[in-house]
C-alpha cells in the first residue's frame, strides 16, 4: 500500500513525479500493484487486452484513489473498467501505463537548445501509442513544481492528469487516450513556491479558442510541404517583388452579416483574384498569428504556432495558402519575435519565474508597448522562435517572413533612458543574443527552406542587415527602407512651390539605395493613428491631391528597391485606415479614386514586364542619374537598367503642377523612346498631357553628358516612362 502522505500529494496535485505512483509498479518482493486516482469513480477494474480481469482496485481514499495487489507477475497492457458516480461506466486506458513521449535524441537537442523543428514533440500531438490512439501533451517549465493538462476530457481538474518531468530538458510530458482533434486544453502548472498559476495557453499550440474565450485546441499538424524551385525562383533578388499589405480583418468584411470577418475560403474567393488582377506578386499578411487584443492588429500575439480562429480553422488557412499560389502570388507573414503581451493566459510568468521574458524589467518590459521582451539568451527561447519561423514555411508553405520591429531588438536601449537599460557583456548597448538570435534564425531558413525570404522592418543605420551572416551581416533577404519612406513623403506633402528648396528629400535615398538590399514600404503605419490616408497627405486642390499621389507612385515604381503598398492605398482612399471597418470600397465608384487603380494595375504590369525596373535593384550599375540638380524646377531623370544591353528605362518626374514644353534630357542610346506609362494620362484622371503619339525619337544633340537627347513635354504633377527600342 501506498503511504498516506504520498496519496495526499497526489490527490492534492503536488506531487512532483507522479509516474512513479500511479500505474503499475511492483514492490520490494516483486509484487505487482495498480494505483490509480479517479475522482468521481465508485469501482474499477482491472482489465487486460482481451477483457480478463487482472484485479478489482479498492478504494482507499473517497476522493478517489484506488488500488490493489494484481493476480498476475509480468508486466502487461492494461485499462480500467469504470463505474462513476452519475452512475455512467467507461472502459478507459491509463495514462500511467505509457512510456515517455519524447525520444532520446529530442531531450538531447531539446536541452542543447537546437532541435529544429520542436513543434513535433512539444505541444499537443495526436498519435498512436502502443496501438491506443490519442494526444500527447508536452510543455516546457522547468521551473514549475508540477504541470497537469486540463481540458473537456478531464472536466478542467488539475488533479487528474498531473505529468512527467524530463528533467535533462525540462519539458513534462503526458499521452492521454481518447483524446481526439478538436478538444480544448490548457496548462496547469505549480510554482516552485507551491503557487497554482492562472492556466495556461500551449505555447506550441497550434488552434486556439476565438477571443475572448482562451484555451488551446487539439489539431493535427499540417504535412511538411515540399521544397519548391518554382517559388525560389519567384523570390529571388532579381525576381520583381511588388506587395500588397493587407490586415484581414479590415480589407473587406460583412456589413449585412453582423460585419463580420471573411473566413479563410471567402478571403482566398476575394482577396487572391483582386491581388492577382492588380498585378501584385506578393501578398503580406499583417499577422496571422493567434492574439486576445483585435486592436493591437495582430502584434502582439500569444498562439505563435496557431492561426488565428478569428477567419476559421488552420486547414482553411492551408487552403488560402494555396490558392494564392495556384494564382502565382507569393505569401509573406509579418512575424513578431520582438515582444509577447502581458496576459496571464499567455507565456508571461510562464512557470512562475521569468521564464520566456528576461527577469529585470530593464531587460524585459518594452515601455512603448507595455509588453514583455523575449529572452534570446535562453537557448529554448531562441529554439522556440527559430522553430516557430521555420513551421510557418514548411508546414504551410508561406514564401517569407516579415520580422516585425527589429531595431526594437537589436538595442538594449531602444526608447530608453539613461539609467533605464543593462548594457551588454562588452559594456555597449547593442543586443547581442538578439543580434546571435536573429543569424541563427536567417541561417536556418537559407538551409532547411532556400526557397523562402526574409525582410526586415528596421530603422536605424545598423550595418549589413540585409548581407550573408558568413560576412559579418544579419542574414535578411531585404530591409524596409524606412529612410526613402520618411524622406519622400515629407517632400511629396510638401506645397510644389516650395519644393525646389527641399529637393534634397526626393534625391537623398539614391545616395545609399544600394547598400541595403531595400524594400519601399508605404505600409499600415504611414496611414493610421492620425497620419492620414495617402491622398490626405498630399497638398493642393482635389485635382492636384491625386495627380501628386500618382506622381509619386510613379517615381516609387521607378526607383530601385522592391516595393510595398498597403490596402486601400491602391486606389486612394480619402479616410486613414481603421481595422475595425472595411476599406471604402464605394470610393471607386468616383473616377478619380478609380484611376488611381487603373494606374497602380498598369504599374505593376509594366514593373512585372520590364527587368530595367527589377532585376538590378541592388546593383548600382543598375541606375543611372540623367539629372537630379533641377530642383528649381522640381524635375527628376534617371535610367534603369536591366541586365542584358537592351534592357533600359529612362524616367522624367514633374513634381510642380507646370508643364514643361521642350524639355530636354541626356540619353545613351539613338533610336526611339516609346512611352511606356504617364501617370497624367487620361485613363488614371490625369490632363493627358505628354509625348503626342507615345514616342520620341532620340536626336544627336548632346545633353547631360550623353551624345543622345530627347525633347520632352513634361505634364503637371507627373511621372512618365519610356522604354528604349533598339
Amino acid at each position: 500500500m501506498i503511504d498516506a502522505a504520498v496519496v495526499d500529494l497526489i490527490r492534492t496535485a503536488a506531487h512532483g513525479d507522479p509516474f512513479s505512483v500511479l500505474g503499475m509498479h511492483a514492490d520490494a518482493k516483486g509484487a505487482l500493484w495498480m494505483h490509480a486516482f479517479l475522482p468521481g469513480a465508485t469501482q474499477v477494474t482491472v482489465l487486460d487486452a482481451d477483457a480478463k480481469t487482472l484485479g478489482e482496485l479498492v478504494l482507499r481514499h473517497p476522493d478517489g484513489w484506488f488500488e490493489a495487489r494484481l493476480r498476475i507477475r509480468k508486466r502487461r497492457p492494461y485499462c480500467f473498467d469504470v463505474h462513476w458516480a452519475d452512475g455512467s461506466h467507461a472502459v478507459i486506458d491509463d495514462p500511467y501505463r505509457f512510456p515517455p513521449v519524447l525520444g532520446d535524441m529530442d531531450v538531447w537537442l531539446m536541452g542543447e537548445g537546437t532541435h529544429l523543428r520542436p513543434y513535433e514533440v512539444l505541444g499537443a500531438t495526436l498519435r498512436e501509442m502502443e496501438g491506443v490512439a490519442g494526444t500527447s501533451f508536452a510543455v516546457w517549465a522547468p521551473n514549475a513544481s508540477r504541470v497537469s493538462v486540463v481540458g473537456e476530457f478531464n472536466v478542467w481538474d488539475g488533479q487528474r492528469h498531473p505529468m512527467r518531468l524530463r528533467r535533462e530538458c525540462g519539458v513534462w510530458e503526458i499521452f492521454l487516450p481518447g483524446v481526439a482533434a478538436g478538444a480544448k486544453y490548457k496548462f496547469e502548472l505549480r510554482s516552485r513556491e507551491g503557487h497554482v498559476l492562472p492556466l495556461k495557453a500551449d505555447p506550441y499550440a497550434l488552434q486556439s479558442e476565438l477571443r475572448p474565450a482562451t484555451a488551446s485546441v487539439v489539431a493535427r499538424m499540417p504535412a511538411a510541404l515540399p521544397r519548391s524551385e518554382e517559388r525560389q525562383r519567384a523570390n529571388a533578388l532579381d525576381a520583381p517583388m511588388s506587395i500588397y499589405e493587407v490586415h484581414l480583418g479590415s480589407w473587406r468584411r460583412k456589413p449585412e452579416e453582423g460585419n463580420r470577418w471573411l473566413t479563410w475560403d471567402e478571403l482566398a474567393d476575394e482577396l487572391v483574384p483582386y491581388v492577382e488582377q492588380l498585378g501584385f506578386t506578393h501578398l503580406e499578411l499583417l499577422p496571422v498569428t493567434e492574439h486576445p487584443f483585435d486592436g493591437s492588429w495582430g502584434y502582439q500575439p500569444i498562439g505563435m504556432y496557431a492561426p488565428t480562429s478569428r477567419f476559421g480553422d488552420p486547414a482553411g488557412f492551408r487552403r488560402f495558402v494555396d490558392r494564392c499560389h495556384a494564382r502565382g502570388i507569393g505569401l509573406i507573414l509579418d512575424w513578431v519575435p520582438a515582444h509577447f503581451p502581458t496576459d496571464a493566459h499567455g507565456l508571461a510568468n510562464f512557470d512562475g519565474t521569468a521564464l520566456y521574458e528576461y527577469a529585470d524589467p530593464r531587460e524585459g518590459f518594452h515601455q512603448d508597448w507595455n509588453t514583455l521582451i523575449y529572452n534570446l539568451g535562453r537557448t529554448e527561447v531562441r529554439n522556440f522562435l527559430v522553430g516557430n519561423a521555420l513551421y510557418w514555411l514548411e508546414r504551410y508553405g508561406v514564401d517569407g517572413l516579415r520580422v516585425d520591429a527589429v531595431a526594437s531588438m537589436l538595442y538594449r536601449d531602444y526608447s530608453r533612458k539613461a539609467g533605464e537599460w543593462v548594457p551588454n557583456v562588452h559594456g555597449g548597448r547593442e543586443n547581442l543574443e538578439a543580434i546571435s538570435f536573429l543569424r541563427r534564425m536567417n541561417e536556418v531558413v537559407g538551409s532547411e527552406r532556400p526557397q523562402a525570404v526574409t525582410l526586415a522592418e528596421e530603422s536605424t543605420a545598423f550595418p549589413a542587415v540585409s548581407r550573408p551572416t558568413h560576412s559579418g551581416g544579419l542574414g535578411f533577404h531585404y530591409k524596409w527602407n524606412m529612410g526613402w519612406m520618411h524622406d519622400t513623403l515629407q517632400y511629396i506633402a510638401r506645397d510644389p512651390i516650395y519644393r525646389k528648396h527641399h529637393h534634397g528629400e526626393i534625391t537623398f535615398s539614391l545616395v545609399y539605395a544600394f547598400s541595403e538590399n531595400f524594400v519601399l514600404p508605404i505600409s499600415h503605419d504611414e496611414v493610421v493613428h492620425g497620419k492620414g490616408s495617402m491622398l490626405a497627405k498630399m497638398p493642393g486642390d482635389a485635382w492636384q491631391k491625386f495627380a501628386n499621389l500618382r506622381a509619386y507612385y510613379g517615381f516609387m515604381f521607378a526607383h530601385p528597391g522592391k516595393k510595398l503598398l498597403f490596402m486601400g492605398c491602391e486606389f486612394a482612399q480619402g479616410a486613414e485606415w481603421n481595422h475595425d471597418r472595411s476599406l471604402d470600397w464605394h470610393q471607386l465608384e468616383i473616377p478619380a479614386h478609380a484611376g488611381v487603380q487603373h494606374l497602380l494595375q498598369d504599374l505593376n504590369r509594366l514593373y512585372r514586364a520590364t527587368p530595367a525596373l527589377y532585376q538590378r535593384d541592388f546593383d548600382g550599375a543598375g541606375f543611372e542619374w540623367i539629372d537630379h540638380n533641377d530642383a528649381e524646377r522640381s524635375v527628376l531623370s534617371f535610367i534603369r537598367r536591366g541586365h542584358s544591353a537592351d534592357a533600359l528605362i529612362v524616367v522624367a518626374c514633374n513634381f510642380t503642377p507646370a508643364v514643361h514644353q521642350g524639355y530636354r534630357i541626356g540619353v545613351p542610346n539613338p533610336g526611339v523612346y516609346k512611352e511606356r506609362i504617364n501617370t497624367d494620362s487620361v485613363h488614371y484622371g490625369g490632363s493627358n498631357v505628354g509625348a503626342p503619339f507615345g514616342e520620341v525619337t532620340a536626336q544627336p544633340v548632346p545633353a547631360h553628358g550623353r551624345p543622345y537627347s530627347i525633347e520632352l513635354t513634361l505634364p503637371p504633377l507627373a511621372a512618365m516612362f519610356f522604354e528604349w527600342n533598339a
